[in-house]
């Protein structure tokens, strides 16, 4: 039995903060197993989304009055908050985005259009999310470049021998995640980000489900870009935020036009663009959003990501030995370094009809191929399911779903 005693995180007073937690699904209490796709989020995000339009709504950084001015501050505080997070040497390196697919997109559209061409090759792991598989195939076909394969073994770990030998003087870009959203494999980013510099490539990393489960520093792993999404941690959908070296994004072309991003505007001159990162933020952003992911952070700075992080693998441990019991289940990615995610097969079981089986018990996890398809198929697989854990969950909340679980597969069969 795992033990849970020794931990400091007191998971009744973080449930507290979460009012969904209360509600039943099918007359039996929530179970939410599919955090790596959404988490919760706590009062006090709700709070601050709730405050910004009951006494603050209102268009920032162009505007005299009161409200503009405390909008205003509210925003550029949460970019001063997600700075810290990840540990960005200055806040205008921070861009905010709807999310990490934007994030992602900004980099091709923006970096990649004006710096990859012909000849060039820009690789990209096995185990990538299809939003950092996509945004380069567009590209290539536009451009003309190339784009490498990183391959993943057996356990979801990837090939860093052929990594080193993919790279070469012709690599202008490695993408790749921190943490697999299928998997849970945590990637080595900092070392493949040096090998990748030796070689003068940039790295590109996708920290969306990195950011709720390890601490981030863009500085000490020598990233070039990374991206998150808020509602991996415990915020709002619809923002996010890259990070891209300050003399890069200086460099890199506007994405999108429009309000904001410009300094100034004429028919008799060419156009001139705002400094980073405005000039990467057209528009008007998603201003509620963005406050609530600051308070999001807090949140979690408040409860400690090193607890969290502690308490998750306590529960992925709990969960990985109790469905290992379970006859002819298989645990889909194996590494040694994992995150708090647990997919799993079942043979004679479809997914789906497992995920729609274990709601009637209340528990909510993830079907399907994860917008992670090259990676299942290298896996040998169509789709899995998919149990993820967060700082709300307990190890008694892991028992009903091994129950449950157990039951499903018995009506299966």
């Amino acid at each position: 039995m795992t033990n849970f005693s020794d931990l400091l995180l007191d998971v009744a007073r973080v449930r507290k903060d979460f009012p969904i937690l209360e509600r039943e699904v099918h007359g039996k209490p929530l179970v939410y197993f599919d955090n790596a796709a959404t988490c919760q989020t706590p009062q006090s995000v709700i709070d601050a989304f709730d405050h910004y339009y009951r006494r603050m709504n209102a268009n920032i950084h162009r505007g005299l009055h009161s409200l503009a001015d405390e909008a205003t501050a509210a925003f550029e505080n949460a970019r001063e908050t997600v700075r810290a997070f990840i540990n960005a040497a200055e806040s205008r390196e921070v861009i905010f985005t709807r999310g990490t697919t934007e994030a992602l997109n900004l980099v091709a559209q923006s970096w990649g259009r004006a710096n990859l061409g012909a000849g060039d090759e820009v690789l990209v792991s096995q185990m990538e999310h299809h939003s950092n598989i996509v945004p380069w195939q567009l590209l290539a076909q536009e451009r003309g470049f190339t784009i490498k394969v990183i391959p993943v073994d057996e356990r979801g770990v990837l090939d860093l021998h052929a990594y080193h030998d993919l790279l070469n003087e012709r690599t202008r870009l490695v993408a790749v995640n921190h943490v697999s959203n299928a998997l849970g494999t945590i990637n080595p980013v900092k070392e493949m980000t040096a090998t990748a510099h030796e070689h003068g490539a940039l790295v590109l990393i996708d920290g969306a489900q990195a950011a709720p489960h390890i601490a981030i520093d863009v500085q000490g792993i020598g990233a070039d870009f990374y991206a998150l999404s808020a509602h991996k941690v415990y915020g709002p959908t619809g923002a996010g935020a890259l990070y891209g070296r300050a003399e890069l994004l200086e460099a890199m072309p506007p994405w999108q036009g429009g309000g904001e991003m410009i300094a100034t505007v004429s028919f008799d001159v060419p156009t001139t663009f705002a400094d980073i990162p405005h000039k990467f933020e057209a528009g008007t952003p998603a201003i509620a959003e963005v406050v609530a992911f600051g308070r999001a952070i807090e949140w979690v700075n408040s409860i400690g990501l090193e607890h969290i992080a502690a308490w998750e693998n306590r529960l992925l441990k709990h969960a990985s030995e109790a469905v290992s019991g379970i006859d002819g289940l298989r645990i889909i990615g194996t590494a040694p370094e994992k995150a708090a995610v647990l997919s799993f097969v079942v043979d004679g079981a479809h997914s789906q009809d497992i995920g729609l089986l274990i709601d009637q018990f209340g528990v909510a996890i993830r079907t399907g191929h994860h917008c992670a398809q090259p990676l299942l198929s290298r896996l040998g697989v169509d789709a899995t399911c998919r149990a993820s854990f967060a700082a709300y969950n307990t190890p008694e909340e892991v028992d009903v779903f091994v129950d449950g679980l157990q039951h499903v597969i018995n009506m299966l069969r």
